[in-house]
């Protein structure tokens, strides 16, 4: 045995009441040095969408996370599966941990997680332990009843953990001669067996009516399933049945446990599962990534796991000619972020030769200015805000690097670190997009509704129609994301409107939808563009679009495109068309750059 490898244990639950109890029982199953890793489960019914698991899953999340912080057993990375079937989910969790045991809040003979008892049973590629009922968490005693070798060392060891400061009754079964030096061996070994019931005759009948004094019972099973007295015990007792199948079955002779409480039994690798509809990632993809920005709100831990992680965070903010706005967002997010406490190591502003006092209030603020023109001068410059963050990966320091727009009326810091969360919590997370609600200014007043026209007229269209996998974005051209540098420095950046969606189509072809997250950061107020600012936007997105399909079906389109576009100048005194070239210019991946290589040490 490796003492230095860790031991994993993985804890499913299936309803979020009690859970606080559940977690105190894998912690005192949990070996000295072991990792505790928390699994809520989320079970659509057929026939609705994945989608529908949303709300449960954040719920899930809020609530491991009180766990999660307050205990370093606990791993960081709190794991939520919405499936029609989650518990196959939890086998593939079990292989990539290589778990040691899995315990499941179990529902009896009924399904958990989707999945019969029996095929939990079969499928578990580690030490398994169902507990039913919740008398467990009363006081009293704790029934033992295990025939011979099989399952001994898990069965003794989940006995003694429940059994806490009361004592064990072992039932055994005297006309079989085969598990009396197993018997021996075991009262030598746990002190606590202070009662012996032997049955000569009747067992399940004697096993029944002793159930009824104890508060848990704990028997063994084999890979088929348990045996019918296992729900009656269940449908006819106070009781709560523990049932425990090693993953490796003991011979008779009965061994006491080595170091650690249930051995060192690894997981193996689960069984290939067949592809499935695109509809259901994606339905499965929003209910599992998609955050709000509440429940990264306690600051003191993220600044934790990124201590923990030896990580450094970044905030550019982007600007031209916004005086109004640009000193409340740096005032914000600086005090919050870090003068009150230290999660944000660097604000930097990239302008993009604002004619106003933008850049004048940003340096009085103690905050560093870019003009992006003047960023990489050997590669010259373009114009647009895909441009200033392509550039702004040079100058920013941080591993992990945020952007928001500075015409925020309405900043609070929940737009930073929401869109951090996900990225401190998630080491699969590569990259995270906030959405919110955008109300729209009609004449004097302000509406609910109405923002983002170009999202829904657009952008969310074309994503439905030829990259499905991106349908559940809910604001594809947010201005507000997060994303790991060690990712964005190995995409290309468009340098005007189409940066959003060309970042979106590239990282989803390198890491997959599950690189990508998405955080709800609740409304945001700026200034709305007018129809013909959003038309010259829609024109350079349709390109970008047009360009990586060209690259994924191997055809030429824009080449016989026209690039200019025919705005319509209509004034009381003028009535005319006015021609626009619109285009953007796609920039390499910034670790191409050697002047970026070297001072990365690339």
């Amino acid at each position: 045995m490796d003492n230095n490898v860790t031991y994993h244990m993985l804890l499913a639950l299936t309803e979020m009441e009690n859970a606080g109890a559940w977690v105190t029982l894998a912690l005192n199953m949990l070996p000295p040095g072991g990792e505790l890793h928390l699994i809520g489960l989320v079970t659509i019914p057929e026939g609705l969408s994945l989608s529908e698991g949303a709300t449960p899953a954040q719920q899930w999340r809020d609530t491991f996370s009180l766990f999660a912080a307050s205990h370093p057993e606990i791993h960081d990375e709190v794991k939520v599966r919405v499936d029609y079937q989650p518990m196959a989910r939890v086998m593939e969790d079990c292989a990539n941990h290589r778990a040691n045991l899995l315990l499941v809040q179990w529902g009896g003979e009924a399904t958990t997680g989707g999945w019969s008892t029996e095929t939990l049973l079969q499928q578990t590629p580690c030490d398994l332990v169902l507990v039913h009922g919740v008398f467990w968490q009363t006081s009293g005693p704790v029934l033992l009843s295990l025939r011979g070798g099989p399952n001994l060392t898990l069965g003794v060891e989940m006995a003694k953990t429940l059994a806490e400061n009361e004592f064990i009754t072992l039932f055994h079964a005297a006309d079989n001669p085969r598990y009396a030096p197993d018997l021996q061996l075991l009262m030598n070994s746990a002190p606590e067996i202070r009662r012996v019931i032997t049955a000569v005759g009747d067992v399940e009948r004697g096993i029944k009516r002793e159930a009824a004094g104890h508060r848990a019972i704990v028997l063994g099973s084999s890979f088929a399933g348990p045996s019918p007295l296992v729900q009656h015990l269940i449908q006819q007792s106070n009781t709560a049945v523990v049932v425990v199948r090693a993953k490796q079955q003991e011979p008779i002779t009965f061994h006491a446990p080595r170091r650690g409480l249930f051995g060192r039994r690894r997981a193996s690798q689960p069984p290939e599962k067949p592809q499935e509809e695109l509809s259901i990632q994606v339905d499965r993809w929003f209910a599992e990534n998609t955050f709000h920005s509440n429940e990264f709100a306690d600051l003191q831990a993220l600044l934790t796991l990124k201590e923990k992680q030896g990580a450094t965070i970044s905030i550019g903010l982007p600007a031209l000619n916004e005086e109004e706005t640009v000193g409340k967002v740096i005032c914000t997010l600086k005090k919050a972020l870090m003068e009150d406490l230290p999660l944000v190591d660097e604000i930097v502003v990239i302008d993009s030769l604002s004619t106003d006092k933008t850049v004048e209030i940003a340096e009085s603020l103690g905050v560093p200015v870019y003009k992006h023109p003047e960023i990489l001068p050997e590669v010259g410059s373009y114009r647009g805000k895909g441009e200033a963050l392509w550039k702004s990966l040079y100058v920013l320091k941080g591993d992990i690097v945020a952007w928001i727009d500075t015409d925020i009326t309405n900043i609070h810091p929940r737009f930073i670190y929401g869109i951090l969360g996900p990225l401190l919590k998630r080491p699969d997370v590569q990259y995270v997009k906030g959405f919110y609600q955008r109300p729209i200014k009609v004449g004097d007043q302000l509406q609910a509704y109405g923002g983002g026209r170009v999202t829904e007229l657009v952008a969310r269209p074309w994503l439905n129609l030829f990259y499905p996998e991106l349908s559940g974005i809910v604001q594809p051209l947010s201005g507000e994301y997060a994303g790991r540098r060690s990712a964005l420095e190995k995409m290309p950046f468009f340098s005007g409107y189409g940066v959003e969606t060309g970042l979106l189509l590239d990282l989803l072809n390198t890491y997959g939808l599950d690189g990508i997250a998405q955080t709800d950061l609740e409304e945001r107020v700026h200034h709305n563009q007018p129809l013909v600012g959003l038309s010259k936007m829609s024109f350079a997105i349709l390109q970008v679009f047009i360009m990586r399909l060209e690259k994924r079906y191997g055809v030429q389109l824009l080449d016989k495109a026209n690039r200019t576009m025919k705005m319509v100048a209509y004034g009381p005194e003028r009535f005319a068309l006015d021609v626009a070239e619109i285009g953007d210019v796609e920039r390499p991946p910034i670790n191409t750059l050697p002047t970026y290589r070297e001072k990365f040490g690339i």
